[in-house]
C-alpha cells in the first residue's frame, strides 16, 4: 500500500473515489460544504432524501457527482461534530477503508484526516490510518488453497491534511509504515499452526530477517543451553521432539559502546498445558503462545526499517510444551540459570520458566532496559479483558514511559502492582520458590516471579494474553505489542 500526503482542496484533488465525512443532522464537514459548492448542491440534495445522516460508521457512495473531478465520492457518517473523539474517528476510518476496498478501484483521497478530533493530533490520525488500512487488507488464511485469488485493487491512498507540514507528516507516515510492515510479520507468524511454526521455524525467521535487514543473529541448541545451566527452559522443552532454540537477533543502530535495550519475547510455539493439560475446547489457540516472540521479531523489523539509532537486542527462548512420557510433571523441582530451584506446581505455568533463564541470560549484555512481553496468563485477560495489555516495572519512569507510549499508538497497557506482598504466595516447602501463587492475584504473582531474576537492570513486563489476539469469528493474531515497543523505541531515540 502506497501512501501519499497533500494539502489541497477536495475540488482539485484528482482520485477514483474522494472520501468526506458527514456529522449527524446531516451536517456536511467543511470539505463536504466546499464538493456541495462545486456540484451546485448537489450534495445537499442527497442528503435532504435521508440516505445518510451522519450516523457513526455509516457509508454512502454517490457515481458521477456534478462538476467534481473523482468519478465516486463516498460519505462517511462521523458522529456528532462536538463529539468527534479519536475513537470516533477510528470507526469512521474503517468503516470507509472496507467500503473501499470492496470497489475496483486503485487509488482513493481520503478527507477524514483533516478533521479535527477533541483529544487526538494530526500525527496520530495519520497513523492510525495507515495502521488500519494495512489492517483492512490483511488476509489470515494464507495456507487456503484460494488464498492468492483474494486480492484488493485499492493500492495507493491521498491522506489530507489540514495544515501545510508535509515533512512531519511524511515522517510519521514511514513510521507508520514500518510499524504495519512489523506487525504484519508478528501476525502472519502468529497464525501459522504449532506443526509449521515451530522453535525451528522462529529461529530460520530470524536468521531471514538477518539477511534481509542489517541485523545480526545467534542461535542457541540444546547443547548450548545445557553448558549455560537453563533447566528451567530445558525442563519446558523435555516433552517434545521438538529442539528448543534460544534466538538473539541484534539491530546495532546506536554507538559502540551505548547501553541496549533488550526485549524478550516467550516463544512457546504450542502449548497444551504438559501434564497438567489444558481443557480440549479452544485449544488450537495455544498456537498464539508465541505471540510475544512473534512481536519482537516484528519490532526488530521496524527498528531496521527506520533504521533506528539505538541498540536493541531481541531475545526469545522458543520451545513447545506437550507430555510425552519425558515430559516435566507436577512437584518436579528443577534449577534456573540463576541458581535458583523451583518446584513445578503446574505444568502449565511454562511461560515464566522460559522467560527466568532469559531474564538471567541478558545479564550479560549490561542493558539499559529489558521488556519481556508475554502471553502469559489467563488471569490478565480476566482482570483487563482484550483491550488493555498488562504492565509490571518496580520503576515508576520506566511504567510511565511505557504506558504513554501505548496511548501515542492506541496499542494500551495498564500498570498493575508488582508489591512485595504478593510474594509470599510463592513459597514451597521444598524448593526456593513455586511456579504458581494460587488463583489470586495470577497474573501478579506470575510478574512477581518474573521480578526474581530481573535484579540487575530496569525491568518491565507485558503480559498480553488477553491483547496477542482475537477469538471467534475474527479469529486471528492482532500483532499487538508492535505499535507500543517501536513507539518505545522512537521516545528513546528522541531522547538521546
Amino acid at each position: 500500500m502506497e501512501f501519499n500526503i497533500k494539502n489541497t482542496t477536495a475540488d482539485k484533488q484528482r482520485a477514483a473515489c474522494t472520501v468526506i465525512g458527514v456529522y449527524e443532522s446531516a451536517q456536511l464537514s467543511a470539505t463536504g460544504e466546499l464538493l456541495d459548492s462545486t456540484s451546485l448542491g448537489y450534495l445537499s440534495e442527497i442528503l435532504a432524501t435521508g440516505d445518510m445522516q451522519g450516523k457513526i460508521g455509516s457509508t454512502l457512495l454517490l457515481h458521477k457527482v456534478p462538476l467534481i473531478t473523482s468519478p465516486r465520492v463516498l460519505l462517511v457518517g462521523l458522529g456528532k461534530a462536538d463529539e468527534f473523539n479519536g475513537k470516533a474517528f477510528l470507526t469512521a476510518v474503517n468503516a470507509a477503508l472496507s467500503a473501499l476496498n470492496k470497489l475496483n478501484i486503485s487509488n482513493a483521497a481520503l478527507y477524514l484526516t483533516s478533521e479535527i478530533t477533541t483529544d487526538q493530533n494530526q500525527a496520530w490520525q495519520l497513523e492510525q490510518t495507515v495502521i488500519a488500512a494495512h489492517a483492512q487488507q490483511y488476509q489470515p488464511g494464507k495456507l487456503k488453497s484460494n488464498a492468492h485469488e483474494k486480492t484488493h485493487t485499492l493500492k495507493k491512498i491521498t491522506l489530507i491534511i489540514s495544515d501545510k507540514s508535509l515533512k512531519s507528516a511524511e515522517i510519521t507516515i514511514s513510521n507508520a509504515s514500518a510499524i504495519a510492515k512489523g506487525m504484519t510479520l508478528a501476525q502472519d507468524l502468529g497464525n501459522l499452526p504449532g506443526n509449521i511454526c515451530t522453535p525451528s521455524y522462529l529461529a530460520e525467521q530470524a536468521k531471514s530477517l538477518a539477511k534481509t535487514y542489517p541485523l545480526k543473529c545467534e542461535i542457541l541448541d540444546r547443547k548450548d543451553m545445557e553448558k549455560l545451566g537453563m533447566g528451567a527452559l530445558l525442563a519446558v522443552a523435555q516433552g517434545s521432539a521438538e529442539p528448543p532454540k534460544f534466538i538473539i537477533l541484534r539491530h546495532n543502530g546506536g554507538n559502540k559502546n551505548d547501553q541496549p535495550i533488550v526485549l524478550v519475547g516467550k516463544g512457546i510455539t504450542f502449548d497444551s498445558g504438559g501434564i497438567s493439560i489444558k481443557p480440549g475446547a479452544e485449544m488450537d489457540e495455544m498456537k498464539y503462545d508465541m505471540c510475544g516472540a512473534a512481536s519482537v521479531l516484528g519490532t526488530l523489523l521496524a527498528a531496521a526499517e527506520l533504521k533506528l539509532a539505538l541498540n536493541v537486542i531481541g531475545v526469545i527462548p522458543a520451545s513447545e510444551n506437550l507430555p510425552d512420557g519425558m515430559a516435566v510433571k507436577p512437584g518436579d523441582i528443577v534449577k534456573s540459570m540463576a541458581g535458583l530451584t523451583i518446584e513445578i506446581l503446574n505444568t502449565d505455568a511454562e511461560g515464566r520458566l522460559v522467560l527466568c533463564d532469559a531474564l538471567t541470560y541478558v545479564e550479560r549484555f549490561e542493558p539499559e532496559v529489558v521488556i519481556d512481553v508475554a502471553t502469559l496468563t489467563g488471569a490478565c485477560v480476566i482482570a483487563l479483558g482484550q483491550h488493555a495489555s498488562g504492565l509490571y516495572s518496580s520503576s515508576d519512569e520506566l511504567a510511565a514511559e511505557i504506558t504513554a507510549a501505548g496511548t501515542t499508538s492506541h496499542d494500551r497497557a495498564w500498570r498493575m502492582p508488582l508489591w512485595d506482598d504478593y510474594q509470599a504466595q510463592l513459597d514451597s516447602n521444598f524448593a526456593d520458590m513455586g511456579n504458581i501463587g494460587g488463583r489470586a492475584g495470577g497474573s501478579i504473582t506470575a510478574a512477581c516471579f518474573l521480578a526474581r531474576f530481573t535484579k540487575k537492570y530496569n525491568w518491565a513486563h507485558l503480559d498480553i494474553a488477553g491483547t496477542a489476539w482475537k477469538s471467534g469469528k475474527d479469529k486471528g493474531s492482532t500483532g499487538r505489542p508492535v505499535p507500543l515497543l517501536t513507539h518505545f523505541l522512537l521516545g528513546r531515540v528522541s531522547k538521546k
